[in-house]
């Protein structure tokens, strides 16, 4: 994580006595990556975090992966998936996915059962309604535009909120998701050129106390899928304190690169996973050559697919080509893309792009998973051969 935070009571020093009134000790937590040498976290029990009294495996919805061949551009429609509502866990759909990340959409309507992955971090994008994200940690509530990061292994619970569903993009990592390290100081801190700071960081800011037993909670793991039951509530933590926990930015928060003529993708990254790229268009001044051409030129990214997800504005370099809100587009390795027909005659003299988008680069291909073929618009490979006006 960017920074240190501190929730609730913790004592002086690490591993040193710390007593509940009734005299017993708080069961310590360390929380840590990389095997005590990366960022970590400590967190203060009522009861001990590692007293179950059940385990039995557990068989998650199936997800089915093929290839993507023939090797075309693809054209998803997310919102053609809405159904009568979901969870935001076991509902996602998934649509697109290797060994390094899965991509999936959730219609939710209701909260989740209490989760951990241990696989690895997971990017929530939200592109509707709002959101609360229980943890040991606390509550960090979520808003329509916000990206929330749950680092592996944390216990969840994601509760929509609001009046109506939350419409969420889940960005599952094998691995760990954080800002990118151009953007960080030796020691951490967000650099001056970085698009967004520790000012724009939200994390939990209380403690989330619930009083319970033989809780359940799904875990996802290397080996397959495990249902727990604990002797007492996750929810017990009465403070914390360190560099890792669920955190929240929002896109509208990220400060646009731009310059005299196009700016390349790596100027709209926000994170980095095993792999992969998250990055986010915003609405921005757009190039200042008298002479410029503001949409994206033709480009072969021959080492990685491109996946963008529409989530707002007008998208020009996409007019005329089907994409809409709740689109996402894969752009494969081994295909050339770049604007559709007339779009680049179109920008000359715009300087002004209102656009929304949450793109992730792969370096491994992407495979098809069962919810793309439901909601494809065939037609999408074969619109740079028409002309639009």
């Amino acid at each position: 994580m960017p920074y240190y935070r501190r929730v609730g009571e913790v004592p002086r020093k690490r591993h040193t006595q710390f007593r509940q009134p009734d005299g017993t000790l708080y069961a310590e937590e360390l929380v840590g990556q990389e095997g005590f040498s990366s960022d970590s976290s400590l967190l203060y029990h009522r009861h001990a975090p590692t007293a179950i009294v059940a385990a039995e495996e557990f068989t998650p919805p199936t997800v089915a992966r093929v290839p993507n061949l023939p090797l075309k551009p693809r054209h998803l429609r997310t919102h053609k998936l809405d159904g009568a509502g979901a969870d935001p866990v076991l509902g996602r759909q998934y649509l697109l996915a290797n060994d390094d990340v899965r991509i999936a959409y959730v219609l939710a309507d209701r909260p989740s059962p209490l989760f951990r992955d241990a696989t690895g971090d997971h990017c929530l994008y939200l592109e509707a309604g709002s959101l609360r994200v229980e943890s040991p940690f606390g509550v960090l509530d979520a808003v329509a535009g916000d990206y929330v990061i749950i680092p592996t292994s944390t216990i969840h619970r994601l509760v929509p909120t609001g009046d109506g569903p939350a419409r969420l993009l889940a960005i599952e990592a094998a691995g760990h998701i954080g800002p990118p390290k151009r953007y960080l100081s030796v020691r951490g801190q967000f650099l001056e050129h970085s698009p967004y700071c520790e000012r724009d960081v939200r994390g939990p800011d209380a403690p989330l106390l619930v009083d319970d037993e033989d809780v359940e909670v799904l875990v996802r793991h290397r080996r397959g899928w495990t249902k727990y039951s604990y002797a007492h509530h996750p929810f017990d933590v009465v403070g914390w304190d360190g560099h890792l926990y669920p955190w929240a930015f929002s896109i509208h928060d990220f400060e646009p690169i731009t310059g005299r003529v196009h700016q390349p993708p790596p100027v709209h990254q926000t994170f980095q996973g095993p792999n992969f790229v998250i990055c986010s268009f915003v609405p921005r001044k757009v190039d200042y050559h008298p002479d410029a051409i503001p949409v994206p030129y033709n480009h072969h990214n021959v080492d990685s697919d491109e996946m963008l997800f529409y989530t707002g504005g007008n998208y020009e370099a996409r007019r005329g080509s089907g994409i809409e809100q709740g689109s996402i587009s894969l752009h494969p390795s081994g295909f050339t893309h770049g604007p559709q027909p007339g779009a680049a005659e179109r920008s000359i003299g715009v300087d002004f792009f209102d656009e929304l988008a949450v793109m992730v680069d792969t370096f491994r291909p992407l495979d098809l998973c069962d919810a793309a073929s439901a909601c494809e618009d065939d037609g999408y490979a074969w619109t740079w051969a028409r002309r639009v006006s």
